[in-house]
């Protein structure tokens, strides 16, 4: 049976960026269908009702409602919503927003067409994209309510295993082929883990486990 290729919706204010990244994303090699483009916030939430994309390019700044907004609006309607923030500030506190509120991670637009490709596959198998020179931004935000926190002592040895694994951005499926355990089970511990550390979703997971030099 052939590999399907993954769609992927395109959501920026800047009509020469969405049909250069259309045009990138196209080439047969990528094995990549950009299903829909959108112009703003209202729009892309609109697409991707309607368009069910496996993975959302998303601009932080665009008029209406903007990208963080759409973020918010798109994982209250779909919370396994895959989303990739592209940015060209790094040290926009929206990007920290978006990690936070959902968002698998975020590239810079100037980053290469190969890494781009890479990051939208990541995303799309769930893994994290966070790229090491710009983890900083996100660490040295929340490192006073992460030493309230503490380094996951209320965690259990298994969990911790978890943890680290999805520091090194594997997927559900890849630890439990790891730990030799159920899907089920790694859904489970992630969930506790979520309640516990008092955080919001897998990233922030990550960015916790990167943090206290867990992997």
């Amino acid at each position: 049976m052939a590999k399907r290729n993954i769609t992927v919706l395109i959501a920026d204010d800047h009509t020469v960026v969405r049909k250069g990244l259309t045009a990138l994303l196209s080439a047969r090699k990528y094995g990549i269908d950009v299903v829909g483009e959108a112009g703003n916030g209202d729009e892309a939430v609109r697409k991707m009702e309607e368009l069910k994309p496996d993975v959302i390019l998303m601009d932080l700044v665009m008029p209406g409602k903007s990208g963080l907004e759409a973020i918010a609006e798109i994982k209250r309607k779909q919370p396994r919503a895959r989303i990739l923030v592209l940015t060209s500030f790094a040290e926009d506190s929206n990007v920290i927003k978006a990690i936070r509120t959902g968002a698998y991670g975020f590239l810079m637009k100037d980053t290469s067409p190969d890494e781009l490709v890479q990051t939208i596959r990541s995303v799309f198998t769930d893994k994290l994209t966070l790229p090491k020179e710009l983890t900083g931004v996100l660490l040295g935000d929340q490192s006073v309510e992460k030493k309230k926190k503490g380094a996951g002592g209320e965690l259990t040895q298994r969990e911790l295993d978890v943890l680290r694994c999805i520091a090194m951005g594997m997927s559900n499926n890849q630890i439990a082929l790891a730990l030799s355990v159920g899907t089920n089970t790694v859904r489970s511990h992630v969930s506790n883990m979520i309640r516990k550390l008092n955080v919001e979703n897998r990233t922030q997971l990550a960015i916790h486990a990167r943090e206290n030099d867990m992997v």
